[in-house]
């Protein structure tokens, strides 16, 4: 039986203060970046990128100035875990930006905060000036001659588009948050052209965790390819919905069982840009080669009507799209067009899937990760779904 985690307290309230810091601090660079590449730390923003590979082509550019950066922009709809972690566990994500940057050769570390997240920053002013007071930040960091690390923090303005890395690199710089084409990547041309690390607030938290019990602690827990636990914000139809920590590897039949939500329909896995898994499908892991997801998780139960979940998130895409690529920017408009004819009984079956063929273009011909993901709900509902829907359109053909 699975402890939920809002009776039990997270991992990170187990961590010793600072002891993660002294013991990066204790190692060669090489040896450290070695340490967190050993766990398979996996980036915990959804992307999936490993840490210690990121780190290791960041660490090996030239420059005398790079940067880490902390991508708190939590914008992703249903997902909530970043901002308890920088309220109830900052010292430990700040912990791990300094980690960072003694990893890579940085002396300056950014937190980007989410425009909504304005109440936060008084109280995470404090958590840097109380570290800075001890030393923990500023010139010789932690004892150690020579290392110099220090963190700032600026505002994103609520646009969805800047959780990309890429778009929130563009943010830093005062432009409008729009993705860059890659290559070049953050590591080698990121922030003012510089080297750059971008990593999820969660991943620095699980850095700190990993310094101190070790990465074959970490690499003991989950699954080969998807090692460690993970935090996840759980909403919806659900019993006891909040935050919990899971390993990597659990079915979804076992989440919805520790969060009271065994008898949902479907269980929406990654947000708006995530999947959505049928009942049949409840046996499913929630692991990176299966269903990947970044941390939310909405449950809907058989109450719910899916056209109406497909509709509330592509009028939240249509709002979000930053309007640079046709595909994202004009398909999205077009999947919601379909979803409100399907409304009104007028949408027929070619022309859904006419519009599933365009979901599976914009997957493939939109030029970032957010555009790409976006008509995965759309595209996972009429799969599931299609009996809900069929009553709705004029009955063609397939």
């Amino acid at each position: 039986m699975i402890t939920p985690n809002h009776k039990a307290p997270l991992t990170f309230a187990t961590i010793e203060p600072d002891a993660g810091l002294k013991a990066a601090l204790a190692k060669p660079r090489v040896d450290l970046i070695a340490e967190i590449t050993a766990s398979q730390l996996k980036g915990r923003g959804g992307a999936g990128f490993p840490t210690g590979v990121k780190w290791n082509l960041a660490a090996a550019a030239q420059a005398d100035t790079k940067y880490v950066i902390c991508n708190a922009d939590e914008g992703e709809p249903g997902t909530f875990k970043d901002r308890v972690l920088l309220s109830d566990h900052a010292d430990l994500v700040f912990e791990g930006m300094t980690i960072g940057g003694y990893a890579i050769g940085s002396k300056i570390g950014i937190l980007y905060l989410r425009g909504e997240y304005t109440y936060l920053r008084a109280h995470l002013d404090a958590v840097l000036a109380a570290r800075r007071a001890k030393g923990l930040l500023g010139k010789n960091v932690a004892g150690k001659q020579g290392f110099e690390f220090d963190i700032q923090i600026r505002m994103g303005s609520g646009a969805y588009v800047c959780g990309e890395e890429t778009a929130l690199i563009e943010s830093l710089e005062g432009h409008r948050g729009e993705p860059r084409n890659r290559p070049p990547f953050p590591v080698d041309t990121g922030l003012n052209k510089l080297p750059s690390v971008v990593n999820n607030v969660e991943t620095f938290a699980w850095v700190t965790s990993i310094l101190v019990k070790g990465s074959a602690w970490f690499k003991a827990i989950g699954t080969q390819r998807s090692t460690g636990l993970k935090i996840f914000s759980v909403s919806g139809d659900c019993k006891q919905p909040g935050i919990y920590e899971f390993p990597m590897g659990i079915t979804v039949a076992k989440m919805l069982e520790a969060v009271g939500g065994s008898d949902a329909k479907a269980v929406q896995i990654g947000g708006a840009s995530g999947h959505c898994v049928p009942a049949s499908e409840f046996g499913r892991v929630i692991a990176f080669e299966d269903v990947s997801t970044g941390g939310s998780v909405i449950v809907f139960g058989a109450h719910r009507d899916m056209l109406h979940v497909a509709k509330n998130f592509l009028e939240f895409f249509v709002e979000e799209s930053c309007g640079q690529c046709t595909p994202c920017r004009d398909g999205n408009p077009k999947l919601l067009g379909g979803v409100e004819l399907l409304e009104q009984g007028r949408c027929s079956m070619r022309y859904l899937n006419e519009l599933s063929s365009l979901g599976e273009t914009m997957q493939i011909a939109s030029k970032c990760g957010l555009g790409q993901s976006a008509p995965n709900a759309f595209l996972s509902i009429v799969k599931h779904f299609k009996d809900e829907l069929m009553g709705r359109t004029q009955g063609e053909a397939h």
